[in-house]
């Protein structure tokens, strides 16, 4: 679906959702559209609404009902939506996106999260005009990996980490965004795909049994990748039938240390047994690159400098 047809079915702003007031379209996807709202306290949240745009169409304003033949996928997805949201409402960690309330209205469910001031990852290597700088981007992804630590034990997959869900606040710190694991189980049934080229790993196109840890691990190599080539990566499934994937190791030669680029080859392995098995082995291996420190300046300086740059 276009964006301007996406558009035209979004909640109106002025909108009231519960104790919650709509006052701006922040994205709108083909799973769940995202809004910017205010409650009634005038503290700003954003809210995420079940809107599988393939599957549902809005009835007037607000009510969605699903396309018929497409009933019994959508309550699918609506209940795995649910189910999410309730898993993540019980982490609270400061590299999760906290989700602070969740509810049904309009024959579908919406997540109310805490709204961050910052920009993402990918608007940061956009603005860019070379590779993000290896001491920045390594205390990121460690930091952000405390983060996947939490959810990987609480028995969940991320399964859509890409620089566009890895939210970079104004002091520097990231918080991940966007869990693509409902949209997988949804996908199980549709069988529609809901992988992002690039940044998803083989398994999640056609062997999704195999899908554990170092899928999502597959993922932040991948997003590393793009902050040395400023682009997403070959995608799994071209990499499946003929790997010409330039190796990190070859791309960052005097750009990043030897270290760093090895560990970026060895998460987007093709098979998944040679991956790091664990976000704990990663991140034990990217402790232990050692980074000169930045002789021109503080690095959390240039970073804040970058994200509150006008886009």
């Amino acid at each position: 679906m276009k964006l301007a047809n996406k558009i035209d079915i979004a909640l109106p702003v002025g909108t009231v959702l519960h104790d919650y007031t709509i006052t701006r379209v922040l994205s709108l996807g083909g799973f769940s559209f995202v809004y910017l709202a205010q409650d009634k306290q005038k503290n700003t949240v954003a809210i995420k609404e079940y809107m599988p745009v393939t599957l549902a169409k809005r009835d007037g304003q607000t009510h969605i009902r699903s396309n018929g033949k497409n009933e019994a996928a959508y309550k699918h997805g609506m209940k795995c939506f649910f189910e999410e949201g309730l898993a993540l409402a019980n982490i609270e960690h400061k590299n999760i996106v906290r989700v602070k309330n969740f509810f049904r209205a309009n024959n579908t469910v919406y997540m109310v999260m805490k709204y961050e001031r910052g920009k993402s990852l990918q608007d940061y290597i956009m603005a860019l005009t070379q590779p993000v700088p290896e001491n920045f981007m390594i205390r990121m992804f460690v930091e952000l990996l405390n983060g996947l630590r939490e959810v990987h034990s609480r028995k969940l997959l991320h399964l859509d980490i890409k620089p566009a869900n890895i939210y970079i606040r104004l002091d520097g710190s990231p918080v991940l965004l966007d869990f693509g694991s409902a949209r997988q189980a949804l996908s199980e049934v549709t069988l529609a795909p809901t992988y992002t080229p690039g940044f998803a790993p083989p398994e999640q196109y056609i062997d999704r049994k195999h899908l554990g840890p170092w899928s999502d691990i597959y993922s932040i190599g991948a997003s590393m990748y793009a902050c040395l080539q400023r682009s997403s990566p070959l995608a799994a499934n071209i990499r499946l039938n003929e790997d010409t994937l330039v190796p990190a190791i070859q791309l960052g030669k005097q750009i990043y240390s030897e270290k760093l680029l090895s560990i970026i080859d060895d998460c987007m392995h093709i098979d998944y047994l040679q991956r790091p098995q664990s976000v704990f082995s990663l991140q034990k291996k990217m402790i232990e690159v050692h980074v000169a420190d930045d002789a021109r300046g503080s690095l959390v300086d240039k970073i804040i400098k970058v994200l509150t740059k006008p886009l």
